[in-house]
């Protein structure tokens, strides 16, 4: 197994659920609230869950050969480098999180540790969502961590390699590139977004421009196509295609010329280029928390030349 690995040990925060642990400090969301019994426990039993997940998981670390340390995923503020693995304790979204700051050489281990469970589901569907974390980018849970973190350990497991989305605006490339989308859109949602756009080749044009007026535009790789694009009703792709897919939202007045070209592909020799012709506009990256402003007449290009991201993945989205 050679010398010992250094891991870092990213963990979504405890507080991350709607209400606090007190139950008194439900009124400070407001005067008038009664909240759920059966709501509130859940939420309740959802923080323990994820707590435990996290003590489970730095116990098992404590019995390996590893230099291992742990921190809060808020905290993550420059690139990490200097550690053999990441391992993210949370779901989807502290994956993503922790892809913002690695590049293609660390390989990054997902911990769902809050699972949905499925009779839950059922018995609150009257009620309300009582879905937990996805976790479709997380191979482990408490369930299997252990043997998962040994074959990496032992080199017997291989990460996958993820296409994510290179961004430039103005020709400048962003330091951030998306795991899972962009979404290019006027920061009030209730406004429309013009824009062009053109998908190009070696710098020739392989479509015409089409000139949009919509509620903006999305793009996703193939790990990111089962989440916001399948919900706006595209397609899944297969999770090592280093095709991107696109959807104009909401596309108002499109002519028929240009109707099948509001959804299609970028394909991995391809780039888009958007013109963008609003006063104002937002590139969400991988969601809210990553917000790069665009202005009229500037240039967006999108291509999935960008550095790998290497996860170890679940086997069933690899089959």
């Amino acid at each position: 197994m050679g010398s010992r690995r250094r891991v870092l040990l990213l963990l979504k925060p405890f507080d991350i659920y709607p209400f606090p642990p007190s139950t008194t400090s439900l009124w400070r969301f407001s005067p008038h609230a009664n909240p759920n019994p059966r709501i509130f426990n859940y939420l309740e039993n959802r923080r323990k869950v994820h707590k435990d997940a996290v003590s489970f998981c730095q116990n098992i670390l404590r019995q390996k050969s590893v230099d291992w340390q742990p921190m809060i995923r808020t905290h993550l503020s420059q690139p990490i480098r200097d550690f053999d693995f990441v391992i993210t304790v949370g779901g989807d979204g502290t994956l993503l999180q922790a892809s913002h700051f690695i590049d293609d050489s660390i390989p990054v281990l997902g911990v769902n540790s809050d699972p949905t469970k499925v009779e839950e589901v059922e018995e609150f569907r009257n009620g309300f969502d009582a879905t937990r974390s996805t976790g479709y980018l997380c191979a482990a849970t408490v369930e299997n961590f252990e043997q998962v973190l040994d074959d990496m350990l032992e080199d017997q497991k291989t990460p996958s390699r993820l296409s994510r989305i290179s961004l430039t605006v103005n020709s400048r490339l962003l330091s951030t590139c998306a795991l899972n989308d962009l979404l290019i859109a006027h920061p009030c949602p209730a406004t429309v977004s013009r824009f062009s756009f053109k998908l190009l080749k070696n710098s020739e044009s392989c479509t015409p421009l089409i000139s949009c007026r919509s509620s903006g535009l999305r793009v996703s790789s193939a790990a990111g196509s089962t989440a916001a694009m399948l919900s706006a009703g595209g397609f899944a792709m297969p999770i090592l295609s280093e095709d991107l897919q696109y959807m104009v939202r909401e596309p108002i007045s499109s002519g028929s010329v240009i109707s099948g070209l509001m959804h299609g592909l970028v394909e991995s020799d391809q780039y888009m280029e958007v013109s963008w012709f609003s006063e104002k506009g937002k590139i969400y990256i991988d969601g809210s928390h990553v917000v790069h402003s665009v202005g009229y007449g500037d240039t967006i290009r999108m291509s999935s030349k960008a550095p790998v991201l290497k996860v170890f993945l679940p086997r069933h989205i690899l089959s």
